[in-house]
């Protein structure tokens, strides 16, 4: 049988009113998802992982103890089976986690939380390199946009190409509703694969 455990990243206050305000999806949409997500794991008995991330004081985000390194009420609020603070973009570096989850037999994570492309993505990659089965709700993470000398991109865009990249192999990306419907039934999200996700492309392209 499937062991889940829900990973609730880093829905602090810098996202919503801070320096870091996530664009896309909009927070009116990703924090509602978040929490239906949160409720519904509690009532089917999945465990819920809260996780916060911690800068120094002297950061301009997620300055430790300050208003926006602190949790959003509505996730605050609810309870967790077990907390995390963290110091990298993966929930697996410096911490206890790996272990929490071994001992309480998880093998499936579904992460929600910000952001996609950052702490979502290095703990997505990181899981699924340990052998974890990965979900990714989609309509429950988020991003800003991005430039530098690199390039610009657009928090649509970066969001986008992520979750695509994600349901290439690494995690199943669906919507919060999907999700629920597969925990009412007891079954898995299912993850497409990185060679089908290509030939569907270079057929587009051919056809095109």
């Amino acid at each position: 049988m499937m062991r889940r455990a829900l990973i609730v990243i880093d829905v602090q206050n810098e996202y919503f009113s801070g320096n870091m305000k996530i664009e896309y999806p909009p927070v009116d949409v990703t924090l509602p998802n978040i929490t239906r997500a949160m409720d519904a794991a509690r009532a089917a008995d999945i465990p819920v992982v809260v996780v916060q991330h911690d800068a120094p004081e002297q950061s301009p985000i997620f300055a430790k103890g300050s208003p926006g390194w602190q949790l959003h009420d509505e996730v605050a609020k609810r309870a967790a089976s077990y907390r995390v603070n963290k110091t990298y973009a993966s929930v697996f570096t410096g911490t206890g986690l790996a272990a929490w989850l071994a001992e309480h037999e998880v093998d499936t994570l579904t992460i929600v939380g910000y952001m996609t492309h950052n702490c979502d993505a290095a703990t997505i990659y990181e899981a699924a390199h340990k052998g974890l089965t990965v979900e990714f709700l989609a309509d429950a993470s988020g991003s800003p946009s991005y430039e530098n000398a690199a390039g610009k991109a657009s928090a649509e865009e970066i969001h986008r190409v992520f979750s695509t990249v994600f349901h290439s192999g690494f995690a199943a990306v669906a919507s919060t509703d999907a999700w629920i419907a597969t925990v009412a039934e007891g079954k898995a999200l299912e993850r497409d694969n990185i060679y089908l996700s290509v030939q569907r492309a270079q057929s587009r392209q051919a056809a095109g």
